[in-house]
């Protein structure tokens, strides 16, 4: 039985879905071929939740399932997967020291108003969002959550980093845990990618393929367009199934995004909202600085929020 030997713990719309597609190339790495399985969050447990199109209701619940998942494995070093739910789900913690105690555990942490305003985005790019904007979302988190609406939903409960965090450093040992910031890998991706490849053993000289940016959110320009690729890249359907067939998928992964990143225009966060939600995180930012050992003061300015960017 072959379990993964690390994990890309989120947290989501932080970058999550470009360093699992940069790690991918690696031949030293093997990464699921299912990106998010979130078993360790929702082992025997199917989440069932109740918002619009929840993809999480896709997770993987069972061991023989999860185990399946690195039948491909051969001689790579580094065996893994990328589910950002882990990062915030309490379950995963205690999951995971049970499975594979000694694995190796990588963050990579968003300002939380930018991630939480990401994560509103991503939704509205998929159509699934029903707020009138990111306002008013905000107001319905905590009656989402009671509902039990996915965490994608969840958009300021998941920027607590500290207090999520907090519950890894209390169950495993510091050396194996690695938590990077988004703007140093949006800055300069090699240098993440190199102290990444130095934790995990591997070749750190190797470069990947970075031209084609993984899960960018934005409003769709074009709402023909928008149906038009959930229908053909989203559903079941006879172009998709025959090209799953035909085609490599890092070939139709690049196709895809490429259609999808055209069709999309970026937006920001508005500032008002951003300082005030810099305001609400104040506290879990000065103490997580603390936790994980880096200067965050840049995190609390409260001038506006750069550019959207990839997941």
């Amino acid at each position: 039985m072959t379990l993964p030997n690390f994990l890309i713990i989120g947290a989501a719309k932080s970058g999550t879905s470009a360093l699992y597609r940069y790690l991918r190339q690696h031949p030293q790495i093997y990464m699921s071929p299912v990106k998010e399985p979130h078993f360790f969050g929702y082992e025997n447990a199917p989440p069932n939740t109740q918002g619009p199109d929840d993809f999480v209701n896709t997770a993987i619940t069972n061991i023989s399932d999860y185990t399946a998942l690195f039948d491909g494995v051969t001689t790579e070093k580094a065996i893994g997967e990328a589910s950002p739910t882990y990062i915030h789900l309490p379950r995963a913690v205690e999951r995971i020291h049970h499975y594979i105690p000694n694995a190796k555990l990588i963050a990579i942490l968003r300002h939380p108003a930018d991630r939480a305003f990401s994560a509103y985005m991503h939704v509205v790019r998929d159509q699934r969002e029903t707020a009138v904007d990111f306002a008013q979302a905000l107001q319905l988190e905590e009656k989402r959550i009671s509902r039990n609406w996915g965490p994608i939903w969840h958009y300021k409960q998941v920027g607590h980093y500290y207090k999520h965090l907090k519950r890894y450093y209390e169950q495993f040992n510091t050396h194996q845990i690695r938590v990077y910031l988004y703007d140093d890998f949006s800055a300069d991706p090699i240098r993440v990618l190199q102290d990444i490849f130095r934790f995990l053993g591997v070749d750190k000289t190797f470069i990947p393929d970075m031209r084609h940016k993984a899960n960018v959110s934005g409003v769709q320009k074009n709402k023909f367009t928008a149906i038009l690729i959930n229908t053909f890249f989203n559903r079941p359907n006879p172009v998709r199934f025959m090209a799953r067939h035909l085609l490599p998928e890092e070939l139709r992964w690049q196709f895809t995004t490429n259609i999808r990143n055209r069709n999309l225009r970026r937006q920001t966060i508005p500032p008002e909202i951003r300082r005030e939600l810099t305001t609400y995180f104040r506290d879990d930012i000065l103490q997580l600085q603390e936790l994980i050992g880096r200067d965050l003061s840049s995190w609390l300015n409260l001038s506006d929020a750069p550019l959207e960017k990839s997941n």
